[in-house]
């Protein structure tokens, strides 16, 4: 009678999480790109942003309700932009704009929260961005 040896693996729950975290470090930006905004001591935030082709990219921060914010920005390609934040489920654009290299603007938070500059990419090549806030 033949001789039947039988390898068992058992999982080790810190396998496991060593596993997904080394697959999500190999693992290419799936989404976007999110900037925390650090104003500086005049009330500036300026920043390059790079915008890879399919996906989107994103500066936010937390705003007091009547805060008026000028920006502008410049970009290599076509991307569309938003300005956006989340009233519970609903998300609200106080400016929406397709297929720009440049806008310019002042944004004045309605309500006290977290409010996102936003392009995405829909072309095949990279685009960078220059975007420059001024509260």
């Amino acid at each position: 009678m033949p001789h039947h040896t039988s390898t068992r693996f058992v999982r080790h729950p810190a396998a496991s999480v060593a596993l997904v975290l080394a697959l999500t470090a190999l693992a290419p930006h799936t989404l976007a790109d999110v900037v925390a905004i650090a104003w500086d001591a005049a009330g500036r935030f300026e920043r390059s942003v790079s915008v890879a082709p399919g996906k989107f990219a994103e500066v936010c921060g937390k705003l007091p309700a009547g805060l008026k914010i000028g920006w502008n920005f410049e970009a290599t390609a076509p991307l569309d932009f938003n300005v956006h934040y989340h009233v519970g489920k609903e998300v609200v654009f106080p400016s929406k704009l397709t297929a720009v290299v440049t806008a310019k603007d002042t944004l004045t938070a309605k309500i006290d929260q977290e409010y996102c500059w936003m392009w995405s990419n829909k072309s095949a090549a990279s685009a960078t961005i220059m975007v420059k806030l001024q509260r």
